[in-house]
């Protein structure tokens, strides 16, 4: 395998093969690629991306917080955006810490249990995320067509089961996939040609026929998009009959209630096919598929705080007042040390 940056690498001290964990000629580490070929680029690219990443953990925390403690936000829409919030802050978590340390490097290791436990929390936050968001279009099926009902229907109890359900099946989804990947002999090289431990990326590396790995892995893959694709959609087109037969009023009010879940699941999905054509179609060089790899990855989390906010008034309200308690908070104690002093 032609590795990229090999002479950093030999410099460094690495090789392409290390006797460890994994028998006694398997790896003990990978090495992640990153995009070490850009250059004097890599640092423009380790500011933007960094800048991405505060913003949605400011932004997605501030949702949490602000549903967590504003009584208005209390109804079964927040408390699933408020987990929506969470785990886009986790999934980016999973990755972009490490991409960023391969921006500021060049190149970076992993272990071997490092690397797979990266690629089922990237894979299994994937899916639930895209699972939440089947949720919330559930959620908006029923207050748009069952509104009488709305309160018996989506109760606490069954909130809480619906977001169990949502992490446990992409739980079913990813632990087939990595388990057998992970059950794959690794003992040739060990760079992986991606920003994280991909699922595809590390498969390659595997010195075995993955014929089966690779049906099962497409196979999940299938059911996670697909089932949740259909479902939103299947949402979405009783929502459409139901607004269809009310007045001019109600009609623009209910697609209010749906605009914002709406916008970030056209974003995520688009994103999604950008990143299966990119792998899939044409002869994309591998630091094209990493990019684009990167922007599927951050662009649903980082939108998500500002289509809700921009787009539902009683949250950015929420977030105002917020950001007041926070001022006087912060007005008063500076008094109150100017005072002692």
């Amino acid at each position: 395998m032609k590795t990229i940056g090999c002479n950093k690498l030999r410099a460094c001290g690495y090789r392409s093969t290390s006797n460890g964990s994994r028998g006694s000629d398997g790896v003990s580490f990978f090495i992640i690629q990153g995009l070490s070929s850009l250059g004097d680029k890599q640092m423009i690219l380790f500011v933007i991306v960094l800048l991405c990443y505060v913003i949605i953990l400011g932004g997605n925390s501030s949702i949490i917080f602000v549903v967590l403690t504003d009584p208005k936000l209390s109804s079964p829409m927040y408390f699933f955006l408020s987990h929506l919030s969470f785990v886009d802050m986790v999934y980016t978590t999973t990755t972009i810490p490490k991409l960023l340390c391969s921006l500021l490097w060049g190149v970076t290791t992993i272990s071997v249990p490092g690397c797979f436990l990266q690629m089922y929390f990237f894979i299994h936050l994937s899916v639930t995320s895209r699972s939440i968001l089947t949720v919330m279009a559930y959620d908006r099926y029923v207050a748009i067509c069952r509104p009488l009902r709305y309160g018996s229907i989506m109760s606490r109890p069954v909130q809480l089961l619906l977001v169990a359900g949502a992490w446990s099946f992409s739980a079913a989804c990813s632990v087939p996939c990595v388990l057998l990947t992970w059950q794959e002999p690794y003992c040739g090289p060990n760079v992986v040609r991606h920003g994280w431990c991909d699922l595809s990326s590390v498969r390659q590396l595997a010195c075995a026929d993955t014929t089966v790995t690779n049906m099962v892995s497409l196979s999940s893959a299938l059911v996670s998009l697909l089932s949740t694709g259909v479902l939103i959609l299947s949402s979405y087109i009783l929502i459409g009959v139901s607004i269809s037969k009310m007045a001019a009023g109600e009609r623009l009010k209910a697609l209010g209630t749906c605009a914002a879940h709406l916008s970030v699941v056209t974003v995520s999905y688009t994103s999604a096919s950008f990143v299966y054509i990119s792998y899939r179609v044409g002869n994309f060089p591998p630091e094209v598929r990493i990019i684009v790899a990167v922007v599927y990855a951050a662009l649903t989390p980082f939108l998500n705080p500002m289509i809700h906010s921009l787009r539902n008034k009683d949250l950015r309200d929420g977030i105002r007042k917020a950001l007041r308690r926070f001022r006087s908070a912060a007005v008063s104690a500076t008094k109150h040390v100017n005072t002692e002093s």
